[in-house]
């Protein structure tokens, strides 16, 4: 499957993280290179061992693990930040949106079947966000509403043509490029490049963040009862 994906497992209780860590390991292409339990070691170990993804609890004492998402993606460079997959007790959960806008690139909940949390980290390590459940959209939703009069920039959005509104509306609600492409009768690479174009002209870092000013700018309707 390419490359092994390096990963630093974070979560202030050492049996979670003797259970998640034998889990991980037994994948033929994970590489648990680290363990942190609180989110000052977390933060360390990111700069230190430079992994692909970190799989970051929320509620640990000492540093949370939203200081330490904030901290581990402000300390870097564009481009060179680990993937963040915050893994929560809570599914409707104010510490998760704020990780999301943070720039995490999704989130599971700790009671996931095992198979999901290999797969969440492979999507992360491609750069993806980890956005098809719709109670990540419903939660991004409901606290965008909450923020959202704080929260718009207009002349952000007045910079995106039609085209690339529409793409963001569709990346928005969680569909991949594949799937944008079909919905809107375009090629998969053009979809691609209106989401790259889209990001840089908004300053987001990826398309998790996309989603979160799609929803406080009120550019996406909410998801209702879906899902």
């Amino acid at each position: 499957m390419g490359e092994t994906i390096r990963v630093v497992l974070v979560d202030d209780q050492e049996m979670v993280r003797d259970g998640l860590g034998a889990l991980l390991s037994s994948a033929p292409d994970i590489e648990l290179v680290g363990e942190a339990g609180d989110g000052l070691h977390a933060v360390e170990l990111a700069a230190r061992l430079r992994p692909d993804v970190v799989v970051m609890d929320i509620r640990m004492p000492g540093m949370d693990g939203l200081t330490a998402t904030g901290r581990i993606i402000g300390d870097e460079p564009d481009g060179t930040t680990p993937g963040i997959l915050i893994l929560t007790t809570f599914d409707l959960d104010e510490y998760v949106y704020e990780a999301l806008a943070l720039g995490a690139s999704g989130f599971l909940l700790k009671d996931a079947p095992a198979r999901d949390l290999i797969d969440a980290v492979r999507v992360v390590a491609r750069g993806e966000a980890l956005l098809a459940p719709s109670v990540t959209r419903r939660l991004i939703a409901d606290f965008a509403r909450r923020r959202r009069s704080g929260s718009l920039r207009p002349e952000a959005a007045a910079a995106l043509t039609q085209r690339e509104l529409d793409v963001l509306q569709e990346v928005s609600r969680g569909l991949s490029n594949a799937e944008i492409a079909e919905r809107l009768v375009l090629s998969e690479q053009t979809v691609k490049t209106h989401v790259g174009r889209i990001l840089a002209k908004l300053g987001l870092r990826d398309r998790t963040q996309a989603v979160v000013f799609a929803y406080e700018n009120g550019l996406t309707p909410p998801p209702g009862g879906d899902g």
